[in-house]
């Protein structure tokens, strides 16, 4: 009977969103989408104090309006940000300690795949759910980046640019990353309106990253395909656990 629970819970259509999210985070890390929304945050924060630790914040805050996954969000700064951190001088627990806990704001800001989870066994309207997100997630992030500046300042770790940067520069960056940012206005768009649901959003976001990947910025290789899938697969498992506990 608790196979045959787990197996059933499993056939949710619900919860086939999940998998298709957490293939969007990992295709985004390795299509150049990461990369770019890294750049975009960068130019939010690059100038205030722990400028690297701020962008780890404000990446995390981006990636929850895109991917919704903790595990692809955490696997993406560990491999991106971290060891940059530690090599500009921040400490390896304070580096590893705001990855961890800037984490956390990516289920939260829609679309998460907590709250994707918490619809489909509540029985309750999961674009509601992306709405009422957005409240809590902003505020934990600015928590979150008052908490990194006091740190900062005391241990001294600067930002990684002191000069304004130029306006034509900014607007590159942006246009450099509008495909990305347009995911979260577009999926949140689609469901209010009702023309599709979290699982359709879902599909469509893991086609467009794809897309996005192979056409548009030209990183996404045949050969990535294996080991996207591995990580596909070992993260989907972990979170699909969880309705079954």
């Amino acid at each position: 009977m608790i196979f045959q629970k787990m197996v059933s819970q499993g056939e949710s259509f619900t919860l086939l969103a999940v998998p298709f999210f957490v293939a969007v985070g990992v295709i985004m890390n390795y299509s150049g989408i990461a990369t770019r929304l890294m750049n975009v945050a960068d130019m939010i924060t690059g100038r205030m104090m722990g400028g690297l630790a701020q962008s780890n914040v404000v990446l995390s805050a981006l990636m929850g309006g895109v991917s919704g996954s903790a595990n692809a969000d955490a696997a993406m700064e560990a491999k991106m940000l971290v060891p940059e951190m530690t090599k500009r001088g921040y400490s390896k627990n304070f580096s590893a300690g705001v990855t961890a806990a800037s984490a956390v704001l990516t289920p939260i800001i829609p679309l998460g795949i907590c709250l994707i989870l918490y619809g489909s066994l509540t029985n309750v309207s999961v674009a509601k759910m992306f709405l009422a997100g957005y409240g809590p997630g902003l505020f934990l992030t600015v928590l979150l980046m008052v908490t990194v500046y006091l740190v900062a300042k005391k241990k001294g770790y600067i930002g990684t640019h002191t000069h304004k940067m130029p306006l034509k520069e900014c607007l590159k960056t942006l246009l450099d990353a509008f495909w990305a940012l347009l995911i979260p206005f577009g999926i949140v768009m689609g469901l209010r309106m009702g023309s599709f649901t979290a699982t359709g959003a879902g599909a469509i976001c893991t086609f467009y990253c794809i897309f996005v990947g192979v056409f548009v910025y030209k990183e996404l290789k045949l050969s990535m395909i294996p080991a996207m899938t591995k990580e596909c697969v070992t993260s989907t498992a972990g979170v699909m656990i969880i309705p079954n506990i």
